[in-house]
């Protein structure tokens, strides 16, 4: 059986949406809801225009002689009215919004889980923690306002001051224009300032996710680079930083900055104000209106000029918000592993082979080229070479980190890629020199391998992997807490970590040498760990440190992606290959230590 092809699961980044877009698509499920929302906003944002009509007509009755008082009336129950419907529908639309956005928010949330638990491990290597923090959490921040506010906010700046520029236009269309035209001076002024924005937008967003990613990664290493006395080092990455994000911010603003304020100050009530006293003290002096014929504009004037701030705010929210769209976008586009076919095949043993294996990641440089290996069950095979050489991206396959480009990898003549997660999983296990315990249990973290496994195979598999005693000692036993009141050191960890693999009893194990950071009380505990572990099992070691490999089965070094030699330790020494010159060269350095 042939495997399955992996071209449509390989991510298109020009078949991502992006911008408008790509905030389309996200929005489409509550797109409904919102359009119900601006809906009820607008009515609201015409109630809002009556008040102040009506106070102008309260006005103009209050200055007739004789005053009609039932009129009057009638005006201040239509201004209670509007002031009553406007709060009704306001209230409404933000109810409305905010309950799509929590349904938004926890449908992106989940598509994005999801997608995460469905691309190939290896993604993760090629991004820092902090930009898929970014994504997952201020992104989706960021489309909160647009969905609660933003949207609501634009119909308001939209249809408020249409409804008070027509009242205006009816009552003097040339009072209007005299009134109106610092609000045009300032929408004029912003339409120019906001030319070429998006680049910028896009520029201001990336600095940002640059931040997130140093400062993530400073304090994440925090220990390391104080232990080394690189803690300046490290700090001046993270500063660079954020002086970038300060330098390319302040240049942004310095350049919008007189527009901004010319922009701000034509658009002011004050000016709009100005400009209607103005006006109406020159029509009434010429005598082509009457005073009373003035009040419109200094009252309801102000309501055309006021709601164009909130509209330049909703604009600056919705560029944010189509940049966070895309990111997510790209995302929920990222190429996932193909899934098994309909009928998955089952390991009939714990052989592992590599046929014709080549790989290349995203940016086509090939790392593996033709590799051919065969590991037989129960036998230990370990990977050395030169750093770079593609020892970890082979293991990296047989975990199925990555599918190859070209060849197969197979279990029990089973294809990795015609094997589910779940049946892929019950057969590799792996214990790598990066540990990461979670913050939960000591329990939980080893149990993690299998959640079924009681209390008890818990608790031997800590045995098993010279890790129990240290539990017992620590505030709760296996209770106690990663982060909390369990800190354990790099060796304890990597412990931790064998108990997980021991626990998972899986007949393939994958180990990336684990006492290359272990401190010399640990190694020890940690090699009769790893000897337990590798009993029985097929195991796949990359061998740092060549002293740990000369009693296993099969030694092959690899050097640009190939496998150029391959046997055990003193063949290989005879041969006077790569594999004599690393040995020599780790020799000669292990004397000059000891002398």
């Amino acid at each position: 059986m042939s495997p399955p092809d992996t071209a449509g699961h390989q991510e298109n980044p020009d078949a991502v949406p992006q911008g408008k877009a790509a905030l389309g698509d996200l929005l489409a499920p509550v797109r409904s809801r919102l359009m119900l929302a601006c809906l009820l906003e607008a009515i609201g944002a015409l109630a809002k225009v009556v008040p102040l009509i009506a106070l102008v007509e309260l006005a103009r009755e209050l200055l007739r002689d004789p005053v009609r008082e039932e009129q009057v009336w009638t005006v201040v129950a239509v201004a209670a009215g509007a002031l009553l419907l406007r709060l009704l529908t306001s209230g409404a639309a933000l109810t409305i919004t905010h309950l799509a956005d929590v349904a938004f928010q926890f449908d992106v949330r989940r598509r994005a889980a999801r997608r995460l638990g469905h691309v190939p491990l290896g993604w993760f290597t090629d991004r820092s923690s902090g930009r898929v923090k970014k994504v997952m959490t201020d992104d989706v921040a960021d489309l909160h306002h647009l969905v609660g506010h933003a949207y609501l906010d634009l119909t308001t700046a939209i249809v408020a001051p249409s409804a008070a520029l027509v009242y205006l236009l009816a009552s003097d269309w040339r009072l209007a224009l005299l009134t109106l035209f610092p609000v045009l001076v300032g929408v004029v002024q912003y339409s120019v300032m906001m030319r070429g924005q998006g680049e910028q937008m896009e520029r201001y967003q990336r600095s940002i996710a640059d931040v997130s990613a140093a400062a993530v990664e400073f304090v994440d290493g925090i220990a390391v680079v104080k232990a080394f006395g690189q803690a300046g080092r490290a700090h001046t990455r993270f500063v660079a930083a954020a002086e970038s994000f300060v330098a390319g911010f302040w240049d942004w603003v310095r350049g919008m900055l007189r527009g901004s304020t010319v922009a701000e100050l034509a658009l002011a009530p004050f000016t709009t104000l100005l400009a209607a006293l103005v006006s109406g003290a020159v029509f009434v002096q010429a005598g082509w209106a009457e005073p009373a014929d003035v009040l419109p504009f200094l009252v309801v004037g102000v309501a055309v000029a006021g709601p164009f701030l909130e509209l330049n705010y909703a604009y600056h929210h919705l560029a944010t918000a189509r940049h966070a769209a895309g990111n997510l976008q790209r995302l929920l586009g990222t190429g996932t592993l193909p899934p098994a076919p309909d009928a998955p095949a089952i390991p009939v043993d714990s052989r592992v082979r590599f046929a014709g294996v080549r790989f290349g990641y995203s940016d086509g440089a090939e790392v593996i080229r033709g590799v051919d290996l065969d590991l037989r069950p129960g036998t230990v095979t370990a990977l050395v070479g030169p750093s770079g050489a593609g020892k970890s991206t082979l293991a990296a396959l047989l975990a199925r980190f990555w599918d190859p480009t070209e060849g197969h990898v197979t279990i029990g003549g089973a294809d990795l890629r015609e094997m589910t997660h779940h049946t892929l999983y019950q057969q590799v296990g792996m214990v790598l020199q990066d540990i990461r315990l979670v913050r939960d249990s000591v329990r939980e973290n080893i149990r993690m391998a299998r959640p079924d496994a009681g209390d008890e195979e818990v608790t031997a598999a800590a045995r098993a992997a010279n890790i129990h005693e240290r539990i017992m000692t620590l505030p709760r036993g296996y209770d106690s807490v990663h982060g909390e009141d369990a800190n354990l050191s790099g060796g304890e960890a990597q412990r931790v970590a064998i108990a997980r693999a021991l626990l998972a009893d899986t007949p393939v194990v994958v180990l990336d040498e684990a006492t290359a950071y272990a401190d010399p009380d640990s190694e020890t505990a940690i090699q009769n760990a790893l000897s337990r572990l590798a009993a029985g099992r097929t195991l796949l070691v990359i061998a740092h440190r060549l002293r740990t490999v000369t009693e296993v089965d099969q030694i092959c070094v690899v050097n640009e992606g190939r496998i150029v030699e391959r046997g055990d330790h003193q063949s290989l020494l005879a041969r006077g290959g790569l594999y004599a010159e690393l040995w020599g060269a780790q020799e000669a350095l292990a004397e000059g230590r000891t002398s």
